[in-house]
């Protein structure tokens, strides 16, 4: 698959199967991470890689718990076929049961921080899906540590006390049987000035919708 096939392929995977990621392509999805460009070149980013259920499991009923009202106030469904935890009350793990569950950290103090996660992290969920791996990236990634128990993980893990946690990337096989769909954006041209073109994606509100 080419890159341009895999960027039109790749859905949001909040359904996973049981099985876990081989280690051999955990390595290759990790490696299109660490070739993803970074600001500066600084090459900041930690990737921490779970694969123990337990830990995950705990790490997303924290997240859930801490974006619970944030989410309690949406007002229209992110995905009836993958639903998240903003379309249904009684999913309890924000992580989705992902059996892999990688948490991107980076400097406080870096005004990119954020940007080089999200690049690292595309580079990822592109590789994954071109492996046929799902993914799912997954915001505000401080909030699963925000309990004694996500502070003992971030010590276990030897995270440095000057880096936070941007987001999780869940990766496992999508489960079988699922219906992964998603609307193709409407693209609108419009023109500010003389010279300067500006390009507006369009993706109307749609039950189906994955993001």
């Amino acid at each position: 698959m080419d890159i341009l096939q895999t960027i039109l392929h790749r859905r949001s995977i909040r359904r996973f199967d049981t099985r876990q990621i081989e280690e051999e392509t955990l390595q290759k999805i990790l490696q299109a991470g660490l070739y993803a460009p970074s600001a500066g070149g600084r090459q900041g980013v930690i990737f921490a890689v779970s694969q123990n259920r337990e830990v995950n499991e705990r790490l997303g009923k924290i997240k859930r718990a801490n974006s619970y009202f944030r989410m309690s106030t949406a007002t229209r469904y992110v995905s009836r076929e993958q639903p998240s935890i903003v379309d249904d009350a009684k999913l309890t793990n924000a992580f989705y049961d992902a059996p892999t569950v990688i948490t991107l950290f980076a400097p406080k103090d870096f005004l990119f921080a954020a940007e080089d996660c999200a690049v690292a992290a595309e580079n990822m969920m592109l590789a994954a899906d071109a492996l046929g791996v799902g993914s799912c990236y997954i915001g505000h990634g401080w909030t699963a540590f925000a309990a004694p128990y996500g502070q003992d993980i971030l010590r276990q893990w030897g995270i440095r006390t000057d880096y936070y946690a941007v987001m999780q990337l869940l990766l496992g096989y999508p489960r079988p049987g699922d219906a992964i769909r998603r609307q193709s954006p409407a693209i609108t041209h419009g023109y500010c000035g003389s010279d300067f073109r500006q390009t507006r994606l369009l993706c109307e509100a749609n039950p189906s919708v994955l993001f």
